[in-house]
């Protein structure tokens, strides 16, 4: 056990870290003056600034795990990782999400694999993992989920089917693992294009239909988080749509 391992300092774990929105809840949750372990898969140029600007703020304050989530062993290697230099873990964020089109007619088995293994049978095991830790800190999981885990997105039926997995995880966690972790969901809607989204007027109409025309910030789902994780004590099992009302348009 090393660093502040024996200090009762709250700890997170946060899949997908390093850029978007996982950066911007990891952000939040350091201010909150958590302790955090911070997953990345391929971004370690982002990832090493994000973990110099945190350390600077308050040193020794965050760590970096490198880890591919379709490789099952390291799923709960991550979990030990970071109960082993924190001493303890009180909180869940299973943000990392693979997202890209599958139309009917070309999907294939390895896409269906790759889709679900990021964004439903990873949160699975990390939650099992971690279970053992959250029930003796009565601590929390918050999962990044998608209004398309409920509503359908043309040419994206793996991802939304593998969202609407994480959605239902969320409350079947909520029931497993009551009353000592809460297990809640969000479902943001427009806040960050895909990288490869690039039709700014199609981007346009999408936010003309929502009842807030606007594009949503990384900072609010963060927001939402730490809502869930520090103040919500009497929310489990639901699904927060951080949406600006777009699941209400047509």
């Amino acid at each position: 056990m090393t660093g502040p391992a024996a200090t009762s300092i709250k700890v997170a774990l946060i899949t997908g870290a390093a850029r978007r929105i996982g950066a911007a809840i990891a952000r939040r949750l350091h201010a909150d003056g958590y302790n955090l372990a911070l997953h990345y898969r391929s971004s370690k140029t982002e990832m090493d600034a994000l973990l110099a600007e945190l350390n600077v703020a308050r040193p020794d304050s965050a760590i970096a795990l490198q880890a591919d989530l379709a490789q099952f062993d390291l799923l709960p290697e991550l979990v030990a990782k970071t109960v082993g230099h924190f001493g303890r873990l009180d909180a869940l964020i299973n943000n990392a999400s693979g997202f890209y089109p599958t139309p009917i007619g070309t999907a294939t088995p390895a896409q269906w694999d790759d889709l679900f293994a990021s964004n439903a049978r990873a949160p699975f095991f990390l939650a099992q993992a971690a279970a053992p830790h959250l029930r003796a800190a009565r601590g929390g999981i918050v999962n990044l989920g998608d209004i398309h885990g409920e509503k359908p997105l043309a040419d994206h039926p793996i991802y939304c089917m593998a969202k609407a997995a994480l959605l239902m995880l969320s409350k079947s966690l909520a029931l497993e693992l009551a009353p000592e972790v809460r297990v809640n969901a969000i479902a943001p809607g427009a806040i960050l294009w895909p990288d490869h989204h690039t039709d700014e007027a199609a981007q346009a109409a999408i936010l003309a239909r929502q009842p807030l025309p606007r594009l949503g910030s990384t900072e609010e789902i963060a927001a939402a988080v730490s809502w869930l994780l520090n103040d919500a004590s009497y929310v489990t099992g639901q699904t927060l749509h951080v949406d600006g009302g777009r699941t209400l348009a047509s």
